[in-house]
C-alpha cells in the first residue's frame, strides 16, 4: 500500500554500512526519477551515483543534522553504503520541484527494494563539485544518502509547536509531525 511507503520513507542518518548497494539498484532508483514528471518535460537534472569509491568525499560534503547539535554524523560503520547527487544543468534548465520529485521518487523507490535514505540540502556544493569534476554548467541541488536504516525513526504529534526531531536514551529517533487540522487552511 502506497501508505506504507510514505511510513516507512524517514530520514534515515545511520545505516548498517556494510550492507551494500548495487551500482545496477542505484541506476533502477535513478531510472524512476527519470520516468517522473517535470516542468516543461524538460529533463534538466543529472546523476552522480557512488556506491563506495567516492563514498567518503561525498560525506565530507554534507551537515547531517541541524537539530542534534552534538551530533556530527555516522560513526565508520554506521555511513550510508551509496549516494545519489542530484544536479541541475544550466543550459537545460529546470527547477527545484523537479528536483523533489525526483528525490521522492528515488527515496520511496529505495522503501520499497528495503532501503532507506535521508535527502541532503545542507551540501557544500562549490566543494562536492570540484570532488566530481563537474562543468559550469552542472550545478549541484541535493544529495541523497542511501543504505540500510540501521536506526528507529517514530513519528509523533507535535507538542508546543514544537517541531525539532530529537533521540532518546535509546537512540531512537522521533519526528513529531503537525496534525493534519492543523495544517489544512479552510477546515473549520
Amino acid at each position: 500500500m502506497f501508505r506504507d511507503l510514505i511510513l516507512k520513507n524517514r530520514s534515515y542518518r545511520r545505516f548498517y554500512e556494510n550492507e551494500k548497494i548495487s551500482m545496477d539498484t542505484l541506476k533502477e532508483l535513478v531510472d524512476l526519477a527519470r520516468l517522473s514528471p517535470n516542468g516543461a518535460n524538460r529533463q534538466g537534472l543529472r546523476f552522480f551515483l557512488s556506491d563506495g569509491a567516492m563514498n567518503d568525499a561525498v560525506l565530507s560534503c554534507l551537515g547531517w543534522a541541524g537539530y542534534l547539535t552534538n551530533w556530527d554524523g555516522p560513526e565508520p560503520g554506521e555511513r550510508p553504503a551509496a549516494y545519489i547527487v542530484i544536479m541541475n544543468d544550466k543550459f537545460i534548465g529546470g527547477g527545484e520541484t523537479d528536483v523533489g520529485i525526483a528525490a521522492t521518487s528515488i527515496l520511496l523507490g529505495a522503501v520499497e527494494k528495503g532501503y532507506g535514505g535521508c535527502m541532503f540540502g545542507a551540501v557544500n556544493r562549490q566543494k562536492l563539485a570540484e570532488i566530481l569534476k563537474l562543468p559550469e554548467n552542472i550545478t549541484v541541488s541535493l544529495v541523497i544518502a542511501l543504505g540500510k536504516p540501521k536506526e528507529t525513526v517514530v513519528l509523533e504529534t507535535v507538542k508546543d509547536d514544537d517541531i525539532k526531531y530529537w533521540r532518546d536514551d535509546h537512540q531512537v529517533h522521533h519526528v513529531p509531525k503537525r496534525k493534519l487540522e492543523d495544517i489544512l487552511y479552510n477546515m473549520p
